[in-house]
């Protein structure tokens, strides 16, 4: 390796000498721990509320909220509650913290589940697309970003074009995010998501 390539600059240096944005990033991300465990706590009564409309299996599920330092090389955080993943059907919600963008909730469906709620999604597109959420565009159902190959708000997809989707693909992913400059509401704006898709995939539409 040659002697340029592993030069600092004059910003690299600077942060490779001080240890206090380390202990200030790792202090944050305790922080969203924190903010996603009692998000969790928060959602699982109303997962019961709704549980009339629920598969058992889901109910049953338990939350796990994990970590990395890599999604397009910046840190983020999940909570995956409900969640089931298993090779063929996939039913869970996930709360993510991606570093330097956005909280952001998702519903996944696949397999059995995609198709026990399917038509209950093309139902309820007109209240879908007044909360504001986004439908995933992409093939590669691991994506988290809403960039435009990704994420299609509702408002931007005629409903013909939306059942199409949801009936073709073989899975389901509808998603709302969060600016960080909203981080003191994050948390009620979050909840508030879960909300509305377990009113949605417990056939109780979103309330306006």
């Amino acid at each position: 390796m040659g002697e340029a390539k592993i030069r600092l600059s004059q910003t690299e240096l600077e942060l490779v000498t001080s240890a206090d944005w380390i202990l200030t990033k790792n202090a944050i991300l305790q922080k969203v721990k924190i903010l996603l465990a009692g998000l969790q706590e928060k959602q699982q009564p109303l997962l019961v509320l709704f549980s009339p409309g629920l598969p058992p299996e889901v109910l049953k599920s338990t939350p796990k909220i994990s970590k990395g330092e890599n999604y397009n090389g910046l840190p983020y955080l999940l909570l995956d509650y409900p969640r089931i993943f298993t090779q063929q059907n996939i039913f869970a919600i996930r709360t993510m913290f991606w570093w330097g963008h956005f909280f952001s909730i998702t519903v996944h469906l696949s397999g059995v589940y995609k198709k026990m709620m399917e038509q209950k999604i093309i139902d309820s597109y007109d209240l879908i697309k007044e909360n504001g959420f986004y439908t995933c565009v992409n093939d590669n159902q691991w994506e988290h970003h809403f960039e435009k190959d990704n994420y299609t708000r509702l408002d931007e997809l005629p409903a013909v074009d939306f059942e199409q989707r949801v009936k073709q693909e073989p899975f389901i992913k509808l998603a709302n995010k969060i600016s960080l400059e909203q981080w003191d509401e994050s948390g009620e704006i979050l909840l508030r998501y879960f909300k509305q898709l377990i009113q949605l995939l417990a056939d109780q539409p979103p309330r306006r």
